[in-house]
């Protein structure tokens, strides 16, 4: 998805929209989590609060967002576990990428929050625990990282590939949330 990440992060941009792509993903897969009926509409209400008719860069910016939903939305529900979080190219500085996985924590965090998934009674306890470590992982300093260092690669990687497993097990642990909305 690192190209994909490229592209929004492009038409965010010429949308004057101040997030990264990162983040943005990281909402859409929390509110997913939370609420899949109206993840769509939550998720450009966040991002788009005043309508803005004629503006043909924020027309793009979200038909670029609608495929990203669409392809969100179907990989996150796939048993094939074809799930990837929207982050920066392995060939990006590991600084870079860091602060992608830490603005991905922030928005997911935040769009469970928007969907009214923030009580912790609602998560089995694998879930619960794996919410605090998103927490821990969105506060991670970056400023001692550097690129080549093998042991820090394979960390971030790590991370990254927990993170996937745990969108994937908070999807599943609210299922029942969302079937009654």
């Amino acid at each position: 998805m690192s190209d994909e990440h490229e592209e929004v992060e492009r038409r965010l941009a010429s949308a004057d929209l101040e997030l990264s792509g990162a983040e943005v993903h990281g909402l859409l897969c929390g509110l997913l989590c939370g609420t899949a009926a109206d993840a769509a509409e939550r998720w450009f209400a966040e991002l788009f609060p005043q309508a803005e008719a004629g503006d043909l860069l924020r027309e793009e910016c979200q038909h670029t967002l609608r495929r990203l939903y669409e392809r969100t939305l179907a990989s996150i529900a796939d048993p094939g576990m074809g799930f990837e979080l929207l982050l920066p190219s392995d060939r990006k500085p590991i600084r870079l990428r860091a602060s992608g996985v830490r603005d991905w924590c922030e928005g997911f965090l935040y769009g469970l929050g928007l969907a009214g998934a923030a009580d912790e009674n609602a998560f089995a306890q694998s879930t619960r625990e794996s919410l605090i470590d998103i927490g821990e992982i969105a506060r991670m300093n970056i400023d001692d990282l550097s690129d080549g260092d093998e042991e820090e690669e394979e960390a971030l990687m790590q991370v990254t590939e927990f993170l996937r497993v745990a969108v994937l097990l908070t999807y599943d642990d609210l299922a029942g949330k969302r079937a009654v909305q």
